[in-house]
């Protein structure tokens, strides 16, 4: 077990430099924040000394070796707009996102499973083909217009619930948070309902074919057999064994929600991670674009890491095959 997660950590230690050099590059050879940044007034001078003051004199490389330098001991720059630290400003925003992701995958969590499984025991039935007739709808209907959609019909037209914003928080260990609150749910409820509703549409096409083929397996007949109820059967024995597939790829959507959750951010106007990179995107804020993708990138390996982890506590055959391996 100590091998495997050495082995998983030098992995994930490589795919985030291999990531920074991406980033850097990706981020830095593209456009010139000084064009925006400074009057169209300023003379050569003053346009000079913005460029010295950014380093953007420098060579590319030079400039990310200081990047490289810096960001080891957590620092990823002077926001070109804020004139703050960007990891500052990433992690400011960063309870926002978090909230709203681990919100839709509860919801997503919490609605799929019973529906998939539902599926999976009765699939010819009327109720079992609805269920996967809607996440049908779930994987093809674009996020952006679901957004729309949803503030149509429950702010606009039924007023019951708020269009946009995150509404009042409270502060846990010095974190705001507004799923604590009657009103922070009411601002919440409909952007983690948005963004829950691809991943609940995965999470019941996942539910139903591995209690299709859990159902046929011969330790389910042989519980039929024995006189066990159906609710036993199903809470005990297929529901333990289809949650190993499903937290794999849960682990894996809770990363793309954290780091794709741009859309529902702008849509809600939720003052998270997302929006503040489209914000700083159209004003070519570099520092903060690349602080935000690193800490992306960071939070994406190290979930990848936790679910390899937990995923061989649930299948210890993982770890035998990795020992032999």
């Amino acid at each position: 077990m100590i091998v495997y997660l050495l082995r998983r950590i030098g992995q994930s230690i490589l795919a985030v430099v291999v990531m920074a050099v991406l980033v850097f590059l990706g981020v830095y050879a593209i456009g010139n924040p000084v064009d925006i940044l400074i009057s169209p007034d300023a003379t050569q001078a003053e346009i000079r000394a913005t460029i010295e003051r950014l380093g953007l004199d420098q060579p590319l490389w030079q400039q990310f070796l200081t990047f490289a330098g810096n960001a080891l001991r957590g620092d990823l720059g002077i926001s070109f707009v804020y004139g703050r630290p960007a990891l500052q400003i990433i992690l400011e925003r960063m309870p926002a996102t978090f909230e709203l992701a681990f919100v839709a995958l509860f919801i997503a969590v919490l609605l799929g499973i019973p529906l998939g499984i539902y599926a999976g025991l009765k699939p010819e039935s009327i109720g079992g083909r609805s269920v996967m007739a809607g996440s049908i709808l779930g994987f093809s209907l674009p996020n952006f217009w679901q957004g729309m959609i949803l503030i149509l019909v429950f702010a606009v037209y039924l007023g019951w619930l708020p269009a946009g914003g995150r509404g009042p928080t409270v502060s846990v260990l010095g974190v705001p948070v507004s799923f604590l609150t009657p009103q922070g749910w009411v601002y919440l409820l409909l952007p983690a309902m948005n963004l829950a509703l691809f991943k609940m549409a995965l999470v019941i096409r996942l539910a139903r074919a591995n209690t299709r083929e859990v159902s046929l397996q011969d330790y389910i007949k042989f519980a039929r057999a024995k006189g066990l109820s159906r609710n036993r059967i199903v809470t005990v024995h297929v529901l333990k064994n289809i949650m190993i597939p499903l937290v794999t790829v849960l682990g894996l959507e809770l990363g793309s929600m954290v780091a794709f959750a741009i859309v529902t951010e702008t849509v809600f106007a939720w003052p998270g991670m997302g929006k503040l990179l489209i914000d700083s995107i159209n004003l070519l804020d570099r520092p903060v674009i690349v602080a935000y993708l690193m800490m992306t990138v960071v939070i994406i390996v190290t979930i990848n890491l936790v679910v390899d982890v937990l995923y061989t506590v649930l299948d210890p055959r993982v770890r035998l095959s990795e020992v032999k391996g």
